[in-house]
């Protein structure tokens, strides 16, 4: 464990889909941050990041979300969540706000704070892992939101390689949208539908037996696709693997169905 003689107080965004899909990535990510020596606090007046409403031109309540998500968040050293796409959409709240509008001094403050755990963990802490065993091979997706808006591709793959028995297969194509895009697979249903088969294609020819992805909407979206096309891959989130916490089924696994060894 890293100890820091100034402990880093972060406020936990936990994420609408860990919340009411995922707990145990909340868990893991509290679990990687107070190994790397922060103290962690989760603001119970947190909502959604309020991404839905942006994306579909909502801007009013778009903005109403930001000013509660600002003040929940005010006065921690760091926000951090589990999430790229989340920690993108608080970085777009200062876009919501005019120049001579208080609130825009405060969402640049937020987005200053504001930091995915992969990266949170390698770019601003410069964090090593606590031993942990995951013996698997694995694939990782790039998010959409992650990787074009916040830079993180690296930072995950830097820390599996910390983790004992992990075997990276990367797959093609591994940066292309699975075409979840919130909305997106709503407005776009064919369309998405092709794209997440492109993707599970991709991951089955990789050879590995775990998929693990950073956004859980993704995440959500192609182990659905896999267990529809029959596909024996395991998918979980990235923190549930750098925490060693996945005695947990996989994400669209039941304990009924969890494989043996």
């Amino acid at each position: 464990m890293n100890t820091y003689k100034n402990q880093p107080v972060v406020g936990l965004f936990i994420t609408c889909l860990a919340d009411l899909y995922r707990p145990e990535v909340g868990f893991a990510t509290i679990q990687l941050l107070e190994d790397a020596g922060c103290k962690v606090e989760v603001p119970s007046q947190q909502t959604c990041c309020g991404q839905p409403a942006f994306n579909t031109g909502d801007f009013k309540q778009s903005a109403a979300i930001a000013r509660q998500t600002i003040e929940a968040f005010d006065g921690y050293q760091y926000v951090v969540a589990p999430s790229g796409s989340c920690i993108s959409m608080l970085h777009h709240y200062p876009e919501l706000f005019d120049e001579k509008d208080p609130w825009k001094k405060r969402a640049e403050d937020l987005k200053a704070r504001a930091f995915e755990i992969t990266s949170f963990l390698v770019d601003v802490l410069q964090h090593s892992l606590s031993p942990s065993t995951f013996n698997s091979s694995i694939t990782y997706h790039d998010s959409c939101s992650g990787l074009r808006e916040l830079g993180i591709k690296d930072q995950p793959r830097q820390l599996l390689t910390q983790v004992e028995g992990v075997e990276i297969k990367e797959m093609q194509e591994s940066e292309t949208c699975c075409g979840f895009g919130g909305t997106f697979c709503v407005k776009y249903p064919d369309i998405s539908n092709r794209m997440v088969g492109n993707k599970t294609h991709n991951i089955v020819d990789a050879g590995a037996t775990t998929l693990l992805g950073g956004d859980l909407g993704c995440l959500l979206n192609m182990a659905g696709k896999l267990q529809r096309e029959g596909h024996d891959v395991d998918v979980r989130h990235v923190v549930e693997v750098l925490a060693g916490m996945t005695d947990q089924p996989a994400l669209g696994e039941t304990k009924s169905t969890v494989k043996a060894g």
